[in-house]
């Protein structure tokens, strides 16, 4: 018998809540040519820019392919949102840079990202933030070990 909810389900529909409302949001709508998914990656390049910053690191921080941050990468140059510089240790690396116009619309985003955590926290304790983090945590760790035990057996299985 099916389930009437799944966790699984309910993340997804908050996740796409949540980009439809920063998509939505007025200050988006000055932001020409940032989606949501481009401005939390001019966010998190912003918060590391003390540091080199890999496409890599966005894989690792998104969750997302290899594949994917690349395609996202190549798009955000082509907008002239973020560029890629070679590093002297290793010229085939590549890190990525924000442009003027991304440091422009920096204020903007944080303002988006500040409004969005309130509407998203509203009514709830702090105690029931942190449980939520500790859940959220715990959840992607479990996924994270699947994924390497479906790995290890997928290679295990076509090794043989």
């Amino acid at each position: 018998m099916p389930r009437e909810k799944y966790i699984g389900q309910e993340i997804r529909m908050l996740s796409n809540l949540i980009g439809r409302s920063i998509d939505n949001s007025p200050a988006r709508m000055q932001i020409e040519d940032a989606t949501g998914n481009n401005t939390w990656i001019i966010g998190y390049i912003a918060q590391h820019s003390d540091t080199d910053v890999f496409q890599k690191d966005l894989e690792e921080e998104f969750g997302i392919t290899r594949s994917t941050v690349s395609k996202v990468v190549n798009l955000m140059v082509s907008k002239g949102l973020i560029e890629r510089q070679s590093i002297p240790e290793d010229a085939r690396l590549k890190k990525l840079v924000l442009t003027p116009r991304s440091w422009e619309i920096l204020d903007q985003i944080e303002a988006e990202f500040l409004a969005m955590e309130d509407t998203l926290t509203a009514g709830l304790t702090d105690e029931e933030v942190g449980q939520f983090y500790d859940l959220i945590h715990r959840m992607q760790d479990n996924i994270k070990k699947d994924n390497l035990r479906n790995k290890c057996n997928n290679s295990k299985g076509g090794n043989e």
